[in-house]
């Protein structure tokens, strides 16, 4: 048999791992979808749904004075956006491929190259799309502004790690609980529609009511992009450590898991996927 001999060393094995992130990506990008264009196009629509749902809700029931001063779209797209970024990445490293999957077959082909996939392919479809909101937002009504941009970004980055931290914690469970695990993250997924804080300001919530979102990383995320994008609004019920800390946890066990679910791979997982 013919072969073609690679390089071992540590660059060309990071540049191939890279080569397969990006393609796997693209891939999973198109999983939605045949056409990447249509994809993107899906989010886009969804999110747009989302924030005139919410406008809605908050024109009937007369709730539009509990927002910030300011632009009361961009207090509704802010909660919408990270919710999304939130649960979409949540739900992609979830879905992502197991070890027992048949593009494990497939020679360099890892776990962990399918998590990062997931990882950048809702990375590349949400700021994708928030990016198009925005604009045709800016260009059909008036300048966006963003009082602190940098710090804005930094949260949403945190938002993405956050929601595949937490994933990768399911990931790593789903094979020896499948039915159970997908029910639990199912429930988190609907929970997060009113924990995440994203249709009320924290500086009102009395403080008997903290504790039930407090422990919501996504509650903490929203209220500190607000107090980024608005420059009238200083987050006092909420930080950027909880989140923070969550998340590097959360990362952790989720690769100690996955490392201890891959070495005991067994071909009678796939029946649970």
């Amino acid at each position: 048999m013919f072969y073609v001999k690679e390089s071992s060393s540590s660059l060309a094995g990071a540049y191939r791992t890279l080569t397969l992130i990006y393609h796997a990506s693209v891939r999973s990008v198109r999983i939605t979808h045949g056409n990447a264009m249509m994809s993107l196009f899906l989010n886009v629509f969804q999110t747009i749904v989302f924030v005139m749902v919410f406008y809605l809700i908050f024109q009937l029931m007369g709730m539009r004075s509990a927002g910030l001063r300011g632009d009361f779209m961009m207090y509704i797209l802010t909660g919408v956006f990270l919710f999304m970024m939130f649960n979409k990445t949540m739900g992609a490293v979830y879905g992502c491929e197991g070890p027992t999957s048949p593009m494990m077959k497939h020679r360099n082909m890892n776990t962990m190259i399918s998590i990062g996939a997931a990882m950048l392919s809702s990375l590349y479809i949400q700021v994708l799309s928030l990016l198009i909101v925005l604009v045709g937002y800016h260009l059909v009504t008036h300048n966006v502004e963003i009082a602190d941009p940098g710090r804005a970004g930094l949260i949403l980055l945190l938002t993405w790690l956050s929601g595949a931290g937490i994933g990768m914690v399911f990931l790593a469970a789903k094979p020896w609980a499948p039915e159970a695990t997908k029910t639990v993250q199912m429930i988190f997924s609907r929970i997060n529609m009113f924990a995440s804080g994203k249709m009320f300001v924290a500086n009102t919530l009395p403080a008997f009511m903290l504790p039930l979102f407090a422990w919501n990383p996504l509650f903490h995320l929203i209220d500190q992009m607000r107090g980024a994008v608005f420059v009238n609004y200083l987050p006092r019920n909420t930080n950027l450590d909880y989140p923070l800390w969550l998340m590097v946890a959360c990362l952790m066990i989720g690769l100690m898991g996955e490392f201890h679910t891959r070495r005991r791979a067994s071909l009678s997982w796939s029946a649970g996927k």
